[in-house]
């Protein structure tokens, strides 16, 4: 059993849990609870820690047999948990790699882009509103949150081990290579004039969604084939970046449906 949180061990789970760099360095990332652990793909898990009080509760002991894991004392459980109370197990898990080939090259793709959405909570609802309404895939800029910090992990509930997605440095570039493979892009945009309902999404279709402050960039917006708009009542100019996404996503699974 580990008691001290001065243990390399600790040290290394305290870096994946605060620095975006020493994830991306070792290809690895924290997920927490007992649904995200085992939920993970077995080859994906490296390695599963326990507190010691969540060991003594039985009922995940004999699962834990098929893995590599590891105790530690409550007290050095709880510093290096990214929540104020803690399940008591986390996993250190591998990160996924997808292409932008994969996505693209699918049939009928069904495609979310997003471009510098900040908030963990945003992309995370996002990632799993896109599981449940059968995104292909998602696409997002290298300034949009990290698809790995703890509170996207938490809030996306293990679709992130299921719906494929890439990050990119140019969403231009690859608004180029949807276009060319036939796929129509629309912009989320306050500017639009057609109500998002109205186009036929049974086709090869992608969305862009802009920062939640900001909205979209000019220059990736123009890019779009079309603008279009949630139309607002009252005096709400817009929603929620991930609700607006929810109703994209969902108009979409409506009309395949």
């Amino acid at each position: 059993m580990i008691t001290s949180t001065s243990n390399r061990q600790i040290k290394h789970l305290m870096q994946l849990q605060k620095k975006a760099k020493a994830r991306y360095e070792q290809r690895v990332f924290v997920v927490e609870g007992s649904k995200m652990c085992f939920e993970a793909p077995r080859e994906w898990v490296k390695k599963i820690y326990v507190s010691q009080s969540f060991l003594e509760g039985g009922r995940w002991a004999q699962k834990l047999q098929d893995y590599n894991f590891e105790i530690l004392s409550d007290a050095v459980f709880q510093s290096v948990s990214d929540t104020s109370t803690p399940q008591g197990i986390l996993a250190v898990v591998a990160m996924p790699d997808y292409t932008l080939g994969q996505l693209t090259s699918q049939k009928n793709p069904h495609l979310l882009l997003l471009e510098s959405i900040q908030d963990p909570g945003n992309l995370g609802t996002m990632v799993r509103t896109g599981e449940g309404a059968g995104v292909s895939g998602i696409i997002m800029n290298h300034t949009t949150v990290d698809m790995f910090h703890p509170k996207v992990i938490r809030s996306n509930m293990g679709s992130i081990y299921r719906v494929p997605f890439v990050i990119v440095k140019d969403l231009t570039a690859a608004v180029v290579l949807l276009k060319e493979k036939g796929v129509t892009v629309y912009a989320a945009h306050l500017k639009g004039s057609m109500s998002y309902d109205m186009p036929d999404y049974r086709k090869p279709t992608a969305f862009l969604v802009g920062n939640e402050g900001n909205g979209l960039t000019n220059a990736l917006a123009d890019m779009a084939d079309a603008y279009i708009r949630i139309p607002m009542e009252g005096r709400v100019e817009s929603l929620n970046a991930a609700v607006a996404a929810t109703l994209l996503l969902y108009e979409v699974n409506r009309q395949r449906r």
